[in-house]
């Protein structure tokens, strides 16, 4: 049937509280679930094709790139 769970909109953030906002002015731009397309590929393909042990790297890279987007993971 496809990938339902990732049909999402990818906008702004809505103006209700979240737990993945920084309170300071550095707020993500983007939802969660928008941000960084290319480490989130990666990460996902090494997990599905190696599983998560062996993908270490780019789980952190992903993190890191979310941490950079205003993120706190």
């Amino acid at each position: 049937m496809g990938n339902q769970h990732e049909v999402q909109a990818c906008a702004l953030p809505s103006q209700g509280p979240a737990s993945t906002q920084s309170p300071d002015n550095s707020k993500p731009k983007k939802k969660i679930c928008c941000a960084c397309p290319e480490t989130k590929q990666i990460r996902d393909e090494c997990i599905v094709e190696h599983g998560e042990a062996a993908c270490a790297k780019w789980i952190e890279a992903h993190l890191r790139c979310l941490r950079a987007e205003g993120f706190k993971v």
